[in-house]
């Protein structure tokens, strides 16, 4: 059982958010038990191979879970990656049982906001505004960056005109900040966000609203796959 639960796992991922992927499916077959604790990994070999990966990004996965407190590296001849015996917990008392509900809400709401920005015919304030918006988040320290990525966010949603819109968003966002603040800052998604950043605000710029609306998609997707992996 435990074999056929390992191929449900580790199937291959989608291309467009490979290392966010690869990090929830590790994730989940940590926290359903699939590979115990005190238990080794498949190799980075193996994983890669099954995820349809390459090694590196297996590779930087591991390391987020490792600095993260979740599995932990053993040299030698029974060496390896293993998840560790005393796993980090949730926040005491923490639900996360909205989490699908936040999640779909973000999804309408923001690939609608940045189909719609990239349709409005944007003046030269808004235009400014979102690649300063985009600058600032690109640039942003650890400590800042949730700050300057919602802002961001929300400087799309205002880029479409709609005061409601705006709202909407902005209260969607807050409710889904209160879940990314229980999971980690992993530098290879930051990167990848910061590229992912950038297509949207290019596509709205560029006046391609199905370009725009993919790319917010693709982004929210990678966003999900993380919480996912680590609260669900």
């Amino acid at each position: 059982m435990v074999e056929h639960a390992q191929e449900a796992l580790f199937r291959p991922v989608r291309a467009g958010n490979a290392f966010e992927e690869t990090v929830e499916r590790l994730m989940q077959s940590i926290r359903l038990g699939v590979v115990a604790p005190g238990e080794r990994l498949p190799s980075e070999r193996d994983l890669a191979t099954r995820l349809g990966v390459s090694r590196v990004t297996v590779r930087e996965a591991i390391r987020s879970l490792q600095e993260n407190h979740y599995v932990e590296s053993r040299r030698g001849r029974y060496g390896g990656t293993f998840v560790k015996d005393s796993l980090p917990k949730s926040a005491p008392g923490k639900e996360f049982g909205d989490l699908h509900d936040v999640l779909t809400l973000r999804r309408v709401l923001e690939t609608g906001a940045a189909e719609t920005a990239a349709g409005r015919s944007l003046g030269p304030a808004e235009r400014r505004g979102l690649r300063a918006r985009l600058e600032e988040a690109s640039t942003s320290s650890l400590a800042e960056y949730r700050r300057k990525d919602s802002r961001l966010h929300l400087a799309i949603a205002e880029a479409t005109g709609s005061a409601a819109l705006t709202a909407a968003v902005a209260e969607s966002r807050m409710r889904a900040n209160e879940l990314l603040d229980h999971i980690p800052l992993l530098e290879p998604n930051l990167a990848h966000s910061n590229a992912q950043h950038e297509r949207i605000i290019v596509s709205i710029l560029d006046g391609d609203p199905a370009a725009a609306r993919q790319a917010m998609a693709e982004h929210l997707d990678g966003t999900a796959s993380l919480l996912r992996g680590f609260l669900v």
